[in-house]
């Protein structure tokens, strides 16, 4: 069952920038974010959903703190429930947290009402494990319609999306997620990984070649929020 969650929501993903796109034009005050377009500066984010798990976040949050690094993750209330010394840990080590729904299911199969319910017992989730309001929503798979447009605004959330997906959650290898990340960066860019995924996860591994390359190379990391000032 989880498998083909798994494959609807990678067939899904597919079809955001263009569904994106379109909200945006009918929506322009409260338009959704891929990059902040600011190129010159070479700011970029690294943003981790689906997480906080014990399995990998703790790997992760290593890496970061080893260079430096700070990160904003995308967390599930469920997980945050079921892990929130996790959380705290990410709270802890400086990074952003988002809002990633309570149960990682589609929003535009949902009412407003089921929408809201999804991102306030995420928030609930969160508070009881750390001091923290988040203001970023990222949707499942990258889908959403008017109705989470419309609860963005009345609640003064942003929502957060991608422009370079790293295609973890497909369990690419080490080199692939490194070579493609490197080829494709450029600032401004928000960049998809994941810090839970079934089964085998090279995330921590491509980090530790990712991040010193990038910053070789001039790159700055920041938080989702620094990266919206620039827009």
């Amino acid at each position: 069952m989880q498998l083909i969650k798994r494959i609807a929501c990678i067939c899904m993903i597919f079809v955001v920038s263009l569904q994106s796109t379109l909200f945006v034009q009918a929506n322009p005050l409260n338009k959704p974010v891929y990059t902040s377009n600011v190129k010159e500066n070479k700011k970029i984010a690294l943003t981790f959903d689906d997480g906080p798990h014990p399995r990998n976040t703790p790997k992760i949050l290593e890496v970061l703190e080893k260079y430096g690094v700070k990160a904003t993750f995308f967390v599930i209330g469920v997980n945050v429930k079921n892990y929130p010394e996790t959380l705290s840990k990410i709270e802890q080590c400086g990074h952003e947290i988002g809002n990633h729904t309570y149960s990682h299911k589609v929003l535009k199969s949902k009412s407003k009402e089921d929408i809201s319910e999804e991102l306030l017992k995420t928030e609930k989730e969160i508070s009881k494990s750390v001091d923290y309001t988040t203001s970023l929503v990222r949707p499942p798979c990258g889908l959403y319609d008017e109705k989470l447009v419309e609860l963005a605004l009345e609640n003064d959330y942003k929502i957060i999306l991608w422009n370079v997906d790293t295609k973890d959650w497909n369990h690419e290898s080490c080199d692939t997620i490194t070579s493609k990340v490197t080829k494709e960066v450029k600032g401004g860019d928000i960049i998809l990984f994941h810090d839970y995924i079934s089964g085998v996860n090279n995330t921590p591994a491509a980090l530790e070649k990712i991040i010193p390359l990038l910053l070789n190379q001039g790159f700055e990391f920041v938080t989702v929020s620094q990266l919206l000032q620039d827009i």
